[in-house]
């Protein structure tokens, strides 16, 4: 599979894209790696890089963008936070990738099981953790299906209700707070879109109508 050039990233469509992580995250679930010359990937990208897409995820060990969407050097920005919540550099990170370095596509990654939102729905406190953390309650706060005797982690429900809703305010939040990125997706120059990862399936949903 061909590195990225300047041309062929500006030739993509945001839709199209898409069309990559989904035919990657295929690729992943059936153990059918695309053909890389990992060492050509190096020396084609040494002076420049023409990622397409940027994927804000966790930091969970199991949800490495590279892999599940069977990407090559070049091909993605990773940003990577535990929560794959945002902030201030985070957002500034994702302005660089699109306005800057031209990717198409910003992915909001929540995953099953995430260690970050069991700790939010328990409360945890941690040092600079419990700052990350409290960027989750308005995630649990959305949640209105789960009585208040069940809302924590150890109802698989409330915290799989409280991942998808971080992953919709997640959005919000870039929109709101990145004028940057949101008038990029108005023009149509980029697309703003959630997604889910199954860690015991190793399946990509993508949230293409909305959260």
């Amino acid at each position: 599979m061909r590195t990225h050039t300047k041309e062929t990233q500006q030739s993509l469509t945001p839709g199209k894209a898409l069309q990559f992580l989904k035919e990657g995250n295929e690729r992943f679930v059936n153990n059918l790696k695309a053909n890389r010359n990992l060492l050509q990937q190096v020396n084609e990208t040494s002076e420049g890089q023409f990622p397409f897409a940027t994927i804000l995820s966790c930091i969970d060990s199991r949800t490495s963008a590279e892999l599940i969407f069977d990407q090559g050097l070049g091909d993605i920005f990773s940003v990577r936070v535990a929560g794959n919540i945002a902030n201030e550099d985070i957002l500034g990170s994702m302005e660089f990738a699109c306005k800057v370095a031209g990717t198409k596509l910003l992915v909001v990654l929540g995953h099953t099981r995430c260690g970050a939102i069991y700790g939010a729905c328990n409360h945890v406190e941690l040092g600079n953790l419990t700052t990350l953390l409290n960027k989750v309650k308005p995630a649990m706060d959305a949640e209105k299906e789960t009585p208040a005797e069940n809302r924590n982690g150890n109802n698989h429900d409330f915290v799989y209700n409280v991942t998808v809703n971080n992953v919709k305010l997640t959005i919000d939040r870039i929109k709101k707070e990145s004028p940057v990125l949101a008038e990029m997706e108005q023009k149509g120059e980029i697309q703003i879109i959630g997604a889910m990862y199954d860690v015991e399936s190793g399946q990509v949903t993508f949230y293409e109508d909305g959260v």
